[in-house]
Formats: structure tokens, sequence, C-alpha cells
């Protein structure tokens, strides 16, 4: 079964930096987009940023210029470089795959995928 390893979420005072990891092992079917979302408390979960097929990228208005996202095809990696943070970056933050959907050949292709999540806390 796929599974989705998380890593380097913390406390961080403002204006600090964190670097989150994740790792995806365990898939047959071939990877479109890897990407972070997040979701504060009492809030909805929401994109942060996303890098597809060809290292194409999309992010956040409110984490441009900020945060970087790149991803190792070879290892099946995505990180998420966080810099200049700000108390309201404090959220659970969650990996998502997204597979080429290959109906027919890899069933498990259908749906989405998604890590357990960490806590980044920005705060003094």
């Amino acid at each position: 079964q796929v599974q989705l390893v998380e890593s380097g979420g913390g406390l961080v005072q403002p204006g600090g930096s964190l670097r989150l990891s994740c790792a995806a092992s365990g898939s047959s079917f071939s990877i479109y987009a890897m990407g972070w979302y997040r979701q504060a408390s009492g809030k909805q979960r929401d994109l942060v940023a996303v890098i597809k097929s060809g290292d194409r990228t999309n992010y956040a208005d409110s984490v441009k210029g900020r945060f970087t996202i790149s991803r190792d095809n070879a290892k099946n990696t995505v990180s998420l470089q966080m810099n200049s943070l700000k108390p309201e970056d404090t959220a659970v933050y969650y990996c998502n795959v997204r597979p080429y959907r290959q109906r027919l050949e890899h069933p498990d292709s259908l749906r989405d995928y998604w890590g357990q999540g960490t806590q980044v806390t920005v705060s003094s």
C-alpha cells in the first residue's frame, strides 16, 4: 500500500525557516504531482504549493516569494523550504500525491494520497 512519510515540522520564531520533506513509497503507478496543503485550527485545508510533471509549480499567493517547493523524482520525495515564516503560517501541513489516472492498468491511481500531517508552529 502507498505510504507517505512527512518530516521537518516543529516550533520556530517569526522570521525563521523550516524545511518539510515527504517520501512516498509502495506505489506502482506513476506520479503526476506532489504538493503540500495546510490546515489551520478551525480553517479549511488549502493548497500551499504543488509541483507537477515537467517541474511546473504553483503557489498560494500568501507564500509566494517565501516558500519553495522541489521534487526528487528518483527518490519519490517532495520538499518545501519555508523562509520568513509568519504566525499565520501556523498549521498542520499535509503532503499530497496525485497519480496519473489509469483506470484499467492501475485502479489505485484513481485517488489522491495524503500524509498524516506535520505540525508547524510559528510563535515567539
